[in-house]
């Protein structure tokens, strides 16, 4: 029996990294899995990939920025799949790293907009759903950005700040109904996100592990499989007395 066998889970911004990690093993350890993300052709190749290995899946295309779209996303799962009783609230972009004073509205924007309104749509849906299934567990993608600041990325650092708050109130709000809300802060990940960061900070010139690997006193960044392997403990009975938590997964990078 796996964590979460005989269980639906909803994974936004399952088409790589993070997310597709989330998904794959969530189906590894008995879920039926709801992949979304706004990548059609990426969220495809994720469900081919559970099908293959033996679970079962369905991609559903959502914009989770939008109200709309969010509502539809939950609506079709629970036709899939009948209920939701795990949730990852994983997608999210970075941005440009730019100095505070220089930043581009539409950046802050549209930043605040997927990583934050759009974590705040989802959990409302998700709670709605979950409070008619008699409860449920979430946990929702935050980041060290969450938990200190970033030089040249004030936007995507007060979007995870924000999401850590959401997490906290969702988790007070909704605990005594059966739903359990965490978040966990990543530091360094290998994934696109993290690459296009490296990229952005030495034009090119040094690898993401060059550049990375040493800001962890782990000695290397983290791969997408380990903060997937908390996400499913987190959304397992295994975790039943954790709730409202902001958890570092990152290396050591927060307690330097």
């Amino acid at each position: 029996m796996g964590m979460v066998s005989g269980k639906t889970a909803l994974v936004t911004g399952s088409s790589a990294g993070i997310g597709r990690a989330a998904a794959l093993k969530f189906a590894a350890e008995g879920a039926k899995v709801v992949v979304s993300d706004v990548n059609v052709e990426g969220g495809e190749e994720t469900v081919v990939m559970i099908e293959k290995a033996g679970g079962e899946a369905v991609f559903i295309r959502a914009d989770v920025s939008a109200p709309d779209e969010v509502d539809a996303l939950i609506a079709k799962a629970v036709e899939s799949f009948g209920r939701i009783d795990c949730a990852c609230n994983n997608a999210g972009i970075e941005g440009k790293i730019v100095p505070f004073i220089e930043q581009p509205l539409d950046n802050f924007d549209r930043i605040i907009a997927v990583n934050l309104r759009g974590t705040f749509l989802c959990l409302q849906a998700e709670i709605r759903q979950m409070l008619k299934n008699g409860g449920g567990a979430i946990v929702n993608l935050a980041s060290v950005a969450g938990l200190i600041g970033f030089p040249g990325l004030a936007p995507y650092v007060a979007s995870k700040h924000g999401v850590n708050g959401l997490t906290k109130n969702a988790a007070l709000e909704y605990g005594k109904q059966g739903i359990r809300v965490n978040s966990i802060c990543p530091g360094g990940i290998d994934t696109r996100m993290l690459d296009s960061l490296a990229e952005q900070s030495t034009d090119g010139e040094m690898s993401t592990r060059e550049m990375m690997d040493p800001f962890h006193p782990i000695g290397r960044i983290g791969e997408p499989e380990e903060v997937a392997e908390l996400i499913i403990w987190l959304c397992s009975d295994r975790a039943s007395f954790i709730t409202g938590a902001n958890i570092p997964i990152d290396g050591g990078f927060v307690a330097q």
